[in-house]
C-alpha cells in the first residue's frame, strides 16, 4: 500500500513545475522566430546606415514624408547591384572591368588583397555548376573516428599524381562545428568514402546543431527524403 509519503508514488506536477513547462515550451516557439526577426531587421539597418549616406539627400523619401522608412537603403543597393551587373555583363564593361583590374595588378599590396577578396567573391556568389557533391563520412582525426564531411570533386593535377593511393583520390570537406563555413580540406582515398543519402542541407545542420537536429527526427536511421518517396 502506498501512502503519501512513499517516494515511488505517482504525484501530480505542482503549478509551478507547470508554468515552467508551458515558459519552456514558449520559449522555444518564440525564440526561432524572434531570433530571426531581429537578425534581418539588423541587417536591413546595418545596409540602410552604409548606403544612405552615399545617396545624394533629394533621392531620399525622408527628404519628402518626414518618415524614416527602414529598407530603403536596401532597395538602392538592390538597384545599384543590378545596374552594375548588366552593365558589367556588355562588351563596355568588360572593356572597363579588365582596364581597372590591369591598374590594381600594378599595386603591390591593393593587388594581393584585390585577387584575394574576388576570389571568394566568386566562390560564394557566382551563379555556376561548382558545388559540393553529396555529404559523406570519413574517419578524421584517426581510425575509428567518424566525421561529416562534404564531397567536392575529384583531386586533379599535381595533387592526385604525387599522392600514392591505389585508386581514385577525393576532396572533402570537413567543416567544424557550429561554424560550418570553417573546416579541413582533406584528401581521402574512394574507398574510404562512404557516401550518405542525407542532403548536403541536412549534413550542414547536423554539423551546425552539434548533433541534435538529425534530418529524421522520428528515424534518424532513415533519410526524410527515403519516407517520402
Amino acid at each position: 500500500m502506498k501512502t503519501p509519503f512513499d517516494p515511488t508514488s505517482n504525484r501530480r506536477p505542482g503549478l509551478l513545475a507547470k508554468l515552467r513547462a508551458s515558459f519552456l515550451t514558449g520559449l522555444v516557439v518564440i525564440a526561432p522566430v524572434g531570433l530571426t526577426i531581429w537578425l534581418i531587421w539588423t541587417v536591413i539597418g546595418w545596409i540602410d546606415g552604409f548606403v544612405l549616406p552615399l545617396v545624394p539627400s533629394r533621392f531620399n523619401p525622408e527628404l519628402y514624408i518626414g518618415i524614416n522608412l527602414r529598407g530603403i537603403g536596401v532597395i538602392f543597393f538592390l538597384v545599384f547591384t543590378v545596374a552594375v551587373g548588366w552593365i558589367a555583363k556588355g562588351l563596355i564593361g568588360r572593356s572597363l572591368i579588365r582596364f581597372a583590374e590591369s591598374l590594381v595588378n600594378r599595386m603591390p599590396v591593393v593587388r594581393s588583397i584585390y585577387s584575394g577578396v574576388k576570389q571568394i567573391a566568386e566562390t560564394v556568389f557566382q551563379q555556376t555548376e561548382s558545388s559540393f557533391e553529396k555529404a559523406c563520412l570519413v574517419q578524421y582525426p584517426s581510425k575509428g573516428i567518424w566525421a561529416i564531411g562534404f564531397v567536392s570533386t575529384q583531386a586533379r593535377g599535381e595533387i592526385a599524381q604525387r599522392a600514392v593511393v591505389g585508386g581514385t583520390l577525393m576532396s572533402i570537406f570537413v567543416p567544424t562545428t557550429p561554424n560550418p563555413t570553417s573546416g579541413f580540406l582533406l584528401f581521402f582515398p574512394s574507398e574510404d568514402v562512404i557516401e550518405l543519402d542525407m542532403t548536403i542541407e541536412d549534413a550542414a545542420k547536423l554539423v551546425i546543431s552539434a548533433g541534435l537536429v538529425y534530418p529524421n527526427a522520428k528515424d534518424p536511421s532513415k533519410p526524410l527524403a527515403r519516407l517520402v518517396s
